[in-house]
């Protein structure tokens, strides 16, 4: 059984760091693109960064420069540092495995504001 389990979501002023985490099991995680996604109150879902295999990533233009996608295939874990927060970053991330039916992790809230 797949699964997908977020990790280190929090409440952050303007210009802080976090690092998510997604702990992955039932699955061979190396083999798979992993990628964050995020949903403020309101808006859709949408990408943040993905990341493909080893140091082959991409980012949404918004947090280009800010966020680093990172990955742990021996631990099966997939991170997100998430530096100069701003309140607009602010929202519940979710993990997610790739393909068309892969699986979500149940979310995690950040929230960034003074």
């Amino acid at each position: 059984q797949v699964q997908l389990v977020e990790s280190g979501g929090g409440l952050v002023q303007p210009g802080g760091s976090l690092r998510l985490s997604c702990e992955a099991s039932g699955f061979i995680f190396s083999i798979y693109a992993m990628s964050w996604y995020r949903q403020a109150p309101g808006k859709q879902r949408e990408l943040v960064a993905v990341s493909i295999s080893g140091d082959n990533t991409n980012y949404a233009d918004s947090v280009k420069g800010r966020f680093t996608i990172s990955r742990d295939n021996v631990k099966h874990t997939l991170y997100l540092q998430m530096n100069s927060l701003k309140p607009e970053d602010t929202a519940v991330y979710y993990c997610h495995q790739g393909g068309p039916s892969g699986a979500w992790g149940q979310g995690t809230q950040v929230t960034v504001s003074s």
